[in-house]
């Protein structure tokens, strides 16, 4: 077991600079593609906290490579490689294995969608909680112009999947949206964005199924190449993006045990913290359960052990 302090928080490679640093992974620019690494840096109701949780950036890099190419028929995407020979060649004498290794993959460049594609399969989290306020413990209810039937329980599957976008802020909270406003934001490709959202994760739902792990929700992000082909980016189907439960331990009306960030949500509910910066430090041993939860996901959706 490694210790928290291993945690890899922050990449520095000669002679680059990151473009762009995100809550996780920092971007670099190699003129014709970009490098993506993904960090042991946790965040938390978009607070980045003080705490990393060792290896969790090569789990979320290995287990999006993992769906990247799952999912190709159904999708393009902007992967080109995560194999250590393709990315010390396109670095050169940037490349450092040390701080690389298992968490980088390089990427085309793409212009990114403003939309977070948002879809529920089940009914949890904020979907949950907006239920309730609308009443729908009582009565039929509307949410981002979607009807929801009455009495549904915390944890119950829906009638169908749901798509529920949100705008991607730059800073703050993402806002849920219906899709009006995300023709407004985006145009009528919303519609297109929607429709391939739910059919990848019905077929996301598949594999999880099969392995005995329900993907309860989940949010995708895409992109537009220079040829304006549209194409799956940044990452998909990880425990930072998805909400995953064992079926074994599936109890409509209980929040199941997950293997995803929830398990770190839980446990920064029960402090006095207002859920603004800083954040709390986390204690080992709640940052090495993190750590166990992810790769206990990867091995299920897998089948094979992450690259550590």
């Amino acid at each position: 077991m490694p210790a928290v302090s291993s945690a890899v928080t922050r990449v520095q490679l000669p002679g680059l600079q990151p473009v762009r640093s995100g809550k996780v992974r920092e971007v670099f620019d190699l003129g014709d593609s970009l490098l993506m690494v993904a960090t042991d840096r946790m965040s938390a109701f978009d607070v980045v906290l003080p705490t990393g949780v060792p290896d969790r950036g090569k789990i979320l890099n290995q287990i999006s490579a993992f769906w990247f190419r799952k999912l190709e028929s159904h999708a393009a995407h902007h992967m080109i490689s995560i194999e250590d020979d393709d990315l010390s060649q396109a670095l050169g004498e940037s490349w450092d294995a040390a701080q690389l290794r298992g968490r980088s993959m390089l990427v085309k460049k793409c212009e990114p969608i403003l939309l977070e594609c948002v879809v529920r399969g089940y009914l949890a989290g904020s979907l949950h909680k907006e239920y309730l306020a609308a009443g729908g413990a009582e009565h039929e209810v509307t949410l981002h112009g979607i009807s929801l039937p009455a009495g549904l329980r915390l944890s119950d599957k829906l009638p169908e999947p749901i798509f529920t976008p949100a705008t991607k802020a730059q800073e703050g909270h993402d806002e849920n949206i219906d899709m009006n406003r995300a023709r407004e934001i985006v145009g009528e490709i919303a519609d297109h964005l929607r429709d391939l959202s739910l059919r990848l994760y019905q077929e996301a739902s598949a594999v999880t199924e099969a392995a005995g792990i329900i993907l309860a929700d989940t949010k995708m992000e895409f992109g537009h190449e220079g040829d304006g082909n549209l194409v799956l980016i940044d990452e998909v189907f990880t425990p930072d993006s998805s909400r995953f439960w064992p079926r074994g331990e599936w109890r409509p009306g209980e929040n199941p045990p997950s293997h995803d960030k929830q398990f770190l949500r839980d446990y920064l509910e029960t402090l006095d913290w207002d859920k603004t910066p800083p954040g709390p430090p986390i204690p080992d041993e709640i940052a090495l359960e993190t750590r166990a939860r992810y790769i206990e996901i990867f091995r299920a959706i897998t089948g094979a052990e992450p690259i550590l």
